[in-house]
């Protein structure tokens, strides 16, 4: 059926297209379903309908629950029970359980009264709805208006739907129905329902919406260009960045490498001056043993003086170079 309906639409619009092919095709769509839920007199009703469906719902329910009841207390009693009597009880209640069933299908069966209730209700407001669709298609001269509800539609242009239209022209007609005055009937006569359109004004709104939308699309592609070249300069400043600090790193590894050679050296000799004094001690052992004594406790109190100021110059030294490198890394970060 679908594909019925999809292949007489599709012959409808190339006949309607060859036929006015010098003007161009003229096309609109109307969504039913957002038409309906704006009609206040439909929602009214609807809701009537609803409240009238959901008592029979929970008449339908308590009849159900009272037959339950019933096949739960012939549960109960069954030992007390002849089957006659259990046969008889069980027939009852099959029977009542079966009426409930014919009232449900009375009420919501596809010929039900809620199904027969519904229809009745939205004929009129189709009917208004089609009025309407002939009155557009007449004035604004349409050659095709399509049912959004009852088309398959992959895509629709917003331009193209004339759902409020439709909904504003039934709302002017049950105004002019409900008026009660002479002037109140004159007013809704005289409102204008359907403007004339200028086919030369719709086709310069036109042009200027799809200007409007090359300018808008050019403008982000531009923003996103400039943010793509933005993105790139802060990597490659990161990268130089990263490069420079690490050369920087290289260099002062360098320096320190240098410094602590002379150390080492230094080293080197004083351990062989110690080695010297103590031979030279020792050749004076056999003179006199007691000077000799004095003389070893002064150099090796001297030794650890000696040692201790060189320790604390090579830790001034570190301390030094690392407040360097941290002045170093501050102003590569406040230059960046």
């Amino acid at each position: 059926m679908k594909h019925n309906v999809l292949f007489l639409l599709a012959l409808v619009f190339m006949l309607s297209f060859y036929s006015h092919a010098q003007r161009g095709v003229r096309i609109a769509y109307i969504d039913t379903e957002y038409i309906l839920e704006n009609v206040p007199e439909y929602q009214e009703a609807t809701a009537q309908l609803e409240d009238k469906a959901q008592k029979w719902k929970n008449e339908i329910q308590s009849k159900l629950a009272a037959v339950e009841q019933k096949r739960q207390d012939l549960s109960n009693e069954k030992p007390l029970l002849t089957k006659e009597l259990i046969d008889e009880r069980e027939e009852d209640i099959t029977f009542e359980e079966n009426e409930i069933l014919d009232y449900q299908q009375k009420r919501f069966g596809p010929n039900g009264d809620l199904f027969i209730q519904k229809k009745q209700l939205m004929q009129p407001i189709q009917d208004q709805i089609f009025a309407a669709v002939q009155d557009m298609a007449e004035g604004r001269k349409y050659d095709l208006i399509l049912d959004k509800t009852e088309t398959t539609m992959l895509y629709s242009n917003k331009s193209l739907d004339v759902s409020e239209q439709i909904l504003r022209s039934i709302t002017r007609s049950s105004k002019r129905k409900q008026a009660q005055t002479k002037a109140e009937r004159k007013a809704a006569k005289e409102e204008e329902l359907l403007p004339e359109i200028n086919e030369e004004q719709e086709a310069r709104e036109k042009a200027l919406e799809e200007k409007k939308a090359a300018r808008e699309s050019a403008v982000e592609k531009r923003r996103q260009e400039i943010l793509a070249a933005r993105e790139a300069k802060k990597k490659e400043a990161e990268a130089r960045r990263a490069k420079i600090l690490e050369e920087r790193e290289k260099a002062k590894q360098a320096k320190l490498d240098a410094r602590n050679k002379p150390n080492d050296a230094a080293k080197t000799d004083e351990v062989e001056n110690d080695n010297t004094k103590t031979t030279e001690a020792n050749k004076e052992e056999g003179s006199a043993t007691k000077t000799k004594a004095q003389l070893i406790e002064e150099n090796r109190q001297r030794k650890l003086a000696e040692r201790a100021a060189r320790k604390k110059e090579l830790e001034d030294r570190k301390k030094k170079i690392l407040e360097d490198r941290q002045k170093a890394r501050d102003s590569i970060n406040k230059n960046n």
